[in-house]
């Protein structure tokens, strides 16, 4: 039986090592956190219509139900001219026949970015969110922003969908509290039209949101530094704040950059479309090196997003190259085709269904019932993963 490293418990991590085992691989799971974290859903932690506990799978359970070694541990260095992977306890994993790399994103670095918390950061932030918004609920006012940035140099790298949904569902908790006219709500964002990748019919309906939901904007203006008490621009302008959520765009994985793998300019590790790290014009290096999710540099379209689904396609399509490879068949399957934005964005009292590709871009609103939707997924995605419930095709 063959061997695979996955480096990485998120969700491109744990979907290859499901799939891998399928196949009867021995697989061992290195990650820094002993639980596969749920983002999508954690948006509701802050408003306290979800505890922490609620987001987190343990990957023991995972491990138990599927199959797959862990261990708990964080990636000190790759060298792949090597073959080996050094942990930071010390350990060197080398012998290993194919190594998955999941290891997602660094984030782009702002001055004064400790002014601030990101619903999309280390998990443990969402409660120090909840801790931040209770503290302005007992004081009964004030002003509060919600952002994200991007990165120039990988447009792939923006994640503005978790900070639209913590922005609707603070309105909606200040609103059930009686005091959300006492309250100034704020959205800003470096760029002209921040939610544009989602379509045009998207983003004019979110304009109508903000303006329905009195929910201030400030575009178009880069971002000079995060401050106790707001945010300076470019043009020095400042825009106050009691507290700030701000989620940065992604940035090549700091391990990442420091390692002899083939980086694109945002320092995420350059792939074909099905999944295997590119040498080009090397071929001393490997071939049995892979990356998905976050951690690697997709190609397409300017609107394309780093999401979930993407990852965990990604990790079905390489777990299904690797067992082609293997056996010495040519059943390819690539990620490209299957770039699309989608997404069922919570508000707290409803949601809206997200989905744009190639060919179409559409935003359908789900009141009331949109909300539930949501919550169910969560439910389905935690007992699916475990083995407990049938999974849906393709999901």
């Amino acid at each position: 039986m063959k061997n695979v490293i996955i480096l990485g418990g998120g969700f491109a991590g744990v979907e290859a090592a499901i799939y891998l085992r399928k196949a009867s691989y021995n697989v061992t799971l290195i990650s820094n956190r002993e639980y596969l974290y749920v983002y999508p859903t954690s948006i509701w932690i802050p408003v306290h219509k979800a505890e922490f506990e609620d987001n987190c799978i343990e990957l023991s359970m995972l491990s138990k139900a599927h199959g797959f070694d862990t261990i708990i541990d964080s990636v000190a260095n790759i060298s792949a001219k090597n073959q080996e992977v050094k942990l930071a306890s010390g350990k060197i994993i080398k012998d290993f026949d194919h190594l998955v790399i999941a290891m997602g994103a660094s984030k782009m670095k702002h001055k004064g970015l400790e002014n601030t918390l990101s619903i999309c950061g280390e998990p443990t932030l969402s409660l120090e969110i909840r801790t931040k918004l209770d503290a302005l609920v007992v004081k009964g006012s004030g002003e509060i922003c919600f952002g994200f940035g991007g990165n120039p140099k990988d447009t792939s790298a923006v994640r503005g969908g978790p900070a639209f949904e913590l922005l609707f569902n603070t309105h909606n908790y200040l609103k059930d509290k009686g005091i959300r006219d006492k309250f100034k709500l704020t959205f800003f964002a470096p760029m002209a039209e921040p939610g544009k990748r989602m379509g045009p019919n998207a983003l004019k309906m979110m304009a109508k949101y903000f303006k329905m939901l009195d929910i201030h904007q400030h575009f178009g203006k880069k971002i000079k530094a995060f401050e106790a008490d707001g945010i300076v621009f470019e043009d020095d302008s400042k825009l106050p704040s009691d507290f700030t959520m701000f989620i940065p765009a992604g940035d090549g994985h700091d391990v990442i950059k420091d390692s002899d793998l083939p980086l694109n300019e945002a320092g995420f590790i350059k792939i074909n479309d099905y999944g295997k790290i590119v040498f080009e014009n090397d071929d001393s290096m490997p071939t049995n090196f892979y990356a998905i999710g976050d951690t690697a540099a997709l190609e397409g379209a300017d609107w394309r997003a780093k999401q979930g689904h993407i990852a965990e396609v990604m990790a079905r399509n390489v777990a299904n190259n690797i067992i082609q490879v293997d056996n010495g068949w040519s059943n390819y399957k690539g990620y490209t085709e299957h770039i699309n934005i989608l997404c069922v964005m919570d508000s707290g009292d409803g949601a809206s269904f997200i989905y744009r590709d190639a060919k179409k871009a559409y935003m359908v609103p789900m009141p009331i019932f949109g909300h539930w939707l949501k919550k169910a997924w969560g439910k389905y995605f935690k007992y699916s993963k475990l083995g407990k419930i049938p999974r849906l095709p393709g999901m």
